[in-house]
Formats: C-alpha cells, structure tokens, sequence
C-alpha cells in the first residue's frame, strides 16, 4: 500500500493529499480517525483493489497534507471532505469514517445527498455517548499529555517508542509511514488540535444533531475494552446501538476488536464495503 502515489487535491483555499488505488465502477471513500491519516486505512484497499476505486486522505492540516494557517474545526473538515470527493469522485459512492471522522461523515452526508451510496462508520463516538459529559476535562488533561509527548517527539527513539501500541497491527512500511508522519511534534500538535475541534463540536452536535443519513448504514462496535475501561466501552457501545436503531436503514454490528478494527479486523470491514456496495 505504501507504493501507492498521491497527489495535492485543492480543497477551500487548502490542500489535501489524496490517494488513488483500485479499479472498478464502484467508489469508496475513507475518512480517518482523530490523530491519524490515511495510512490508518492501510490494511483494507488491498483487500477491495480489485472491486472498487479507492480514496484514502490526509486532512488538511495532518501529514501529507501540510499545515494550515489556523485551526480547522468539524465544519471546515466537512467542506474539505465534500470539496475533495467532487473533485476526485465522478459519481456515487460509500464513506467509511473511523471514530472522530464519523463526525466529519455525519456532517458531510447532510450535503451529500443521492451521492452518499452506502455509510460505514467504524467505532464512532455519538454526541449521546456519556463519555463527551466532560470531554473539556479530558481535552484538558490529554492535551498536557500530548504536550510532552510533543516535545519529546523530536528523539526519534521515543517516538517509536509512542508509537509502540500500533506498531503490531500494521506492516512494517505502513508504521514506518506513521513514525514520519504522525509521530512527530507536528503530527501531535495536529492531534492536540483535531482533540480541541472534537471538543468544541459535541455541544453543536448535541444541541443541533446532524441530519440523519438517508443510505444504509453500517455501524460497527469495538467490543474488546482496554483493561479497566469496560464500563465505559459497554456504554458506548449502547449509544452506537441506539444511534444505529434511529436510522431509518441502520443496521449495528459488534466486532471482536479494540478501536482499530479496520486493522484487527479488515476483513470484516471490507465484507461490509462490498455489502453497502451491493456486490
């Protein structure tokens, strides 16, 4: 996946770094999760490449992509979403999100429309979730974390070492990819930014919710919590449950996965791209 080129997409006065691959009438689409890029999906278009066209990104601001002149919030990262699918993707599609990006794809659906072919989005946060109750705190107390982390990032052992968690769920070029990339003081920063977007986001989405998607969609449940974080995992997966149930073509599925399911279990992910596609 790593040989894979890209290319600057123009995106709302930004750049965006997309990546092609795949053949095929079909087109799907990834967004990516908080504090990762399109090296997040890595294990999947290999699995679909000879079935569908394939779109994985770098968010403005991340990566590939480059630095923005400001902090973009959930909004500016829906415009950049839906800018680079009219620019990349010719017709229909299905839109894959992963955790924070299922907020991004919530959003993007609304102006999506007959566009939005099918949605799969893999263990996401709703705005319901009891865990955004204090997200402010969390932020606060994650972005001291990520400070440090942040400067210590610049010694390349250590960053590896961050990296360490990862590291066993992807091929050796792809967390190679995400060493130079995300583990570095301006990969974090951009974390540390995309946490703050999330934070001042959930009480719009909360008090306004984004419209629901007319598509079917998917819903997948990280079922394997962290030692010590059951409760809250169950929780969360009751709201995927309900938010799925509220769908008028929702279906919600637990997966015998930690949060990265696209690369513990892909699979899985992919056998639920063919089924949103109908193939």
């Amino acid at each position: 996946m790593r040989d894979v080129s890209g290319r600057p997409v123009s995106v709302n006065g930004r750049t965006v770094h997309v990546e092609e691959s795949g053949r095929g009438s079909d087109w799907v689409v990834f967004e990516a999760g908080g504090g990762c890029g399109r090296t997040c999906w890595d294990p999947v278009p290999p699995l679909l490449a000879e079935s569908a066209r394939l779109v994985a990104y770098d968010r403005a601001g991340r990566a590939l992509s480059g630095p923005t002149p400001r902090q973009l919030d959930i909004d500016d990262l829906t415009d950049d979403l839906v800018a680079m699918t009219e620019a990349v993707v010719p017709g229909d599609f299905v839109l894959v999100a992963h955790s924070m990006g299922g907020l991004v794809a919530r959003r993007a659906a609304e102006r999506l429309g007959s566009r939005l072919r099918g949605l799969l989005l893999v263990d996401p946060t709703p705005e319901t979730s009891p865990i955004y109750d204090t997200w402010d705190q969390t932020t606060a107390k994650i972005d001291r974390m990520l400070a440090v982390t942040q400067a210590l990032s610049r010694f390349r052992p250590l960053a590896r070492l961050f990296g360490g968690n990862v590291r066993h769920l992807f091929s050796a070029d792809t967390f190679e990819a995400m060493l130079a990339e995300n583990f570095t003081p301006a990969g974090i920063a951009q974390t540390r930014a995309e946490m703050r977007a999330v934070a001042a986001a959930i009480p719009q989405f909360r008090a306004q919710p984004p419209q629901l998607p007319k598509c079917p969609t998917i819903v997948l449940s990280a079922a394997r919590a962290a030692k010590g974080r059951e409760p809250q995992n169950a929780s969360m997966n009751e709201h995927q449950r309900r938010y799925a149930d509220s769908l008028p073509d929702g279906r919600h599925e637990s997966v015998d996965s930690a949060h990265l399911i696209q690369a513990e279990q892909p699979q899985l992910v992919v056998a639920r791209i063919q089924q949103l596609l109908g193939t």
